[in-house]
């Protein structure tokens, strides 16, 4: 079975993309690139790109691409029905192979290996913390400032699909991943309406997830629900916070601590209306965990802090 890695990027149509550059900027991110058609950027880790936006007539998601263990994985997502040969990567930064496929929504997903590293960033290290019964900051105060701080890389994003159990066994024979956590129907843990899938890298430990994957209400309403940056700690996530609503930026929601997964997030809307989060301190798991049913409303999900518009869940 094909095994992946991580999350490579996410890809996004919009009309202008120096509106995109300049909120993706104020959000964290860097410009790698900026062609004629297309926009790419990058955070501080040594992927080439993570968030990519060609120029289009309208404003849509157009897919995303996950990172591949190796070339003989990604010949492997090659022999699976749907999936294009293996092919060079010659239109975007950092080259490597991919190849093309398609959920079962139609969403655009490539497999990708074998890009070029770019040299990573400078990133300050994570903030000690005193904690009421350990202290570890002794002898020196804290300082943060109300920036775009450092996006270090994307962690997730989520689908809203036709038939959650049809795009969760796709990705399962596409990627080897592992069920994390799932979301039922209050009242009825035996009606999955979300699985919360990531990656299997044994006994390593990985994020919570790198995929949500929820039922849509509507089954003609699908596709990107959002995606997600990770940050370094949380003086880099409210420091980004209060930057991006001195820039007048739309905050959707946050910031607060997720019940599942445990992130504290922050979510904010694009110059397009694009759904996109920062987050730190979520969990991680290694093939040890297993997975628990979660069968709570809306207004349960959110531990502390801001709790969702309704709109979120739509």
């Amino acid at each position: 079975m094909p095994t992946a890695i991580d999350v490579a990027y996410v890809v996004y149509q919009c009309t202008d993309l120096d509106r995109m550059e300049c909120f993706m900027q104020d959000f964290g991110l860097v410009t790698a690139e900026k062609r004629g058609d297309a926009l790419y950027m990058r955070g501080a880790s040594a992927a080439p790109f993570i968030h990519v936006t060609r120029k289009g007539a309208d404003n849509r998601f157009i897919g995303g691409a996950m990172q591949m263990a190796s070339k003989a994985d990604l010949e492997a997502l090659a022999a699976l029905p749907g999936s294009s040969a293996v092919e060079p990567i010659t239109d975007m930064p950092g080259g490597g192979w991919r190849v093309r496929m398609h959920t079962p929504d139609g969403v655009p997903l490539d497999g990708v290996w074998g890009q070029t590293p770019s040299a990573p960033l400078q990133l300050r290290e994570p903030n000690a913390f005193n904690a009421g019964t350990v202290k570890t900051r002794v002898n020196y105060s804290l300082r943060p400032k109300r920036e775009p701080g450092m996006v270090l890389r994307i962690g997730h994003f989520g689908l809203r699909c036709a038939s959650h159990d049809d795009t969760l066994v796709w990705f399962r024979e596409r990627f080897g991943v592992l069920d994390s956590d799932y979301l039922c129907v209050p009242g009825d843990e035996s009606r999955v309406i979300g699985t919360f899938l990531r990656f299997n890298q044994g006994e390593t430990p990985v994020d919570h997830h790198f995929m949500l994957i929820t039922q849509s209400r509507n089954p003609a309403d699908t596709g990107v629900h959002h995606c997600s940056f990770e940050m370094q700690d949380i003086d880099a996530l409210m420091g980004a916070h209060d930057y991006l609503l001195e820039r007048g930026h739309e905050l959707e929601c946050g910031v607060g601590r997720h019940l599942v997964g445990s992130q504290i997030f922050d979510y904010w809307k694009d110059s397009f209306g694009f759904r996109v989060e920062h987050y730190t301190d979520g969990d991680v798991s290694n093939i040890h965990y297993q997975p628990v049913r979660y069968a709570v409303a809306a207004d349960e999900t959110t531990q502390w802090g801001m709790q969702p518009p309704k709109t979120f869940f739509d």
